[in-house]
């Protein structure tokens, strides 16, 4: 098992694997801008240093990045979500300097976290994709001529990244030559890769995940699927697990294809598998995740599988600990996110010194998060404060406390999705 692991990341994910190595008995390393330098995973990593220069590009620059750890004694490195967590050059990186990195193979992160490549492998192995073009697709004249054989609406998509980056609904020849700029542009920013595919637009389909864990020893399993159908703007808001919509029949069979995906790339580490289910109940792979996702949580509380813990054991060689006839389903678990964001101003990004901040708790509420009273909160990340995750006996009884828990938490000082949230759990459905 590891000695010491650099965290490459910040906020409540930091926090979140500082926590799995301290029940692991090892060492941590934070790494932090002079910007947030007050953040609670500074404090409590064992040791912490000041990365830049600027808010974000310390947490960007590799080599800085693996200097410190082989100067500090880490002998692996955490990336979390976001920032490196998706660059396989970083995981090479590692891999050549001999520090682990906690994620899957270089190779397997160049292969799945590309779109293009990843839905080439499903539709070669099998598993259902949704109708789109076969590769990237750079002129305006190919688009055009795709669009109008399956008919609009469809989804202008970024070949690379994710988190809703670059993703534009398109239903006109007008809107598509707009759409592919915009998003092209918004890729090249976010991702330093513009390159583009179009897929069929499915009207109100579910989006369902699985969780995947596979160790270097040819075991792979799934944990069940989350589904992330709530979204605002391609991002996600609110997470549950199970899904109330999978049958047992669906369940098991996008969970075979999920582990089928998995083993066609000799997938290692935790990711996930994201399908769209539409009306008529048939499913498509779109993409995989391969890392830690935000959404982990409810997974976590409905199977008592630790998956951070499950990473650093796979990234240290071990093999897992169940099998999947030990994986069972329990009870119902969502999760909500409280992003510093004003609903009622277009969910502007929200900065400013929270002045109260008391969590919510009781019986099956779980609190992830990296804010406190008099923490300050930059402009200059993801405006994620905490996630709120509550499990139930039933749905009814998950529902119920997770209104409970909305009501509970105090966060003043900024503004928060926290009403927003309290409405959409109002909707009955």
């Amino acid at each position: 098992m590891f000695k010491k692991i650099l965290v490459a990341n910040r906020g409540e994910i930091a926090m979140r694997i500082i926590r799995a190595c301290r029940e692991l008995n090892i060492a941590t390393a934070a790494i932090y801008a002079e910007q947030d330098s007050t953040g609670i995973y500074v404090k409590k990593a064992d040791e912490a240093y000041q990365v830049g220069p600027g808010p974000v590009q310390g947490f960007l620059d590799m080599p800085q990045i693996l200097a410190l750890a082989q100067r500090i004694g880490a002998d692996a490195i955490h990336p979390g979500y976001g920032f490196l967590s998706e660059n396989a050059q970083f995981a090479h990186l590692c891999q050549a300097s001999g520090v682990t990195f906690i994620g899957p193979s270089p190779q397997a992160i160049h292969l799945m976290g590309n779109k293009v490549q990843a839905r080439g492998l499903a539709k070669k192995i099998g598993v259902p994709i949704v109708p789109g073009t076969e590769g990237r697709v750079a002129r305006l004249d190919d688009a055009l001529a795709f669009c109008r054989t399956v008919g609009y609406p469809v989804m202008v998509k970024a070949s690379a990244g994710g988190g809703g980056r670059g993703l534009r609904v398109v239903r006109s020849d007008e809107e598509l030559r707009s759409g592919m700029d915009t998003s092209a542009r918004e890729a090249l920013s976010a991702f330093g890769d513009g390159s583009l595919f179009i897929e069929k637009y499915l009207d109100a389909p579910h989006h369902i995940e699985f969780q995947i864990l596979a160790d270097r020893h040819g075991n792979v399993i799934h944990l069940g699927e989350r589904d992330c159908s709530i979204q605002r703007r391609h991002q996600k808001l609110i997470e549950i697990a199970p899904s109330l919509v999978l049958t047992p029949r669906l369940r098991e069979e996008m969970g075979e294809a999920a582990i089928a995906i998995a083993r066609a790339v000799d997938y290692d580490n935790a990711g996930t598998m994201e399908f769209l289910l539409d009306q008529e109940g048939r499913y498509y792979f779109i993409e995989m995740n391969p890392r830690i996702q935000v959404e982990h949580t409810v997974t976590e509380q409905i199977t008592a599988v630790d998956i951070v813990r499950s990473q650093i054991s796979i990234a240290a060689g071990q093999p897992l600990e169940i099998r999947q006839e030990d994986v069972t389903l329990q009870g119902h678990a969502i999760q909500c996110r409280i992003n510093a964001e004003d609903p009622r101003n277009n969910f502007r990004p929200s900065t400013g010194t929270i002045t109260a901040y008391l969590s919510p708790g009781g019986i099956g509420v779980r609190i992830d998060g990296a804010v406190y009273k008099d923490y300050t909160v930059p402009p200059y990340y993801d405006g994620l404060l905490a996630k709120l995750t509550v499990r139930g006996r039933t749905w009814e009884e998950t529902v119920s406390r997770m209104h409970r828990s909305l009501e509970e938490f105090v966060l003043r000082g900024v503004k928060t999705t926290i009403p927003f949230l309290q409405k959409i759990m109002k909707e009955p459905d």
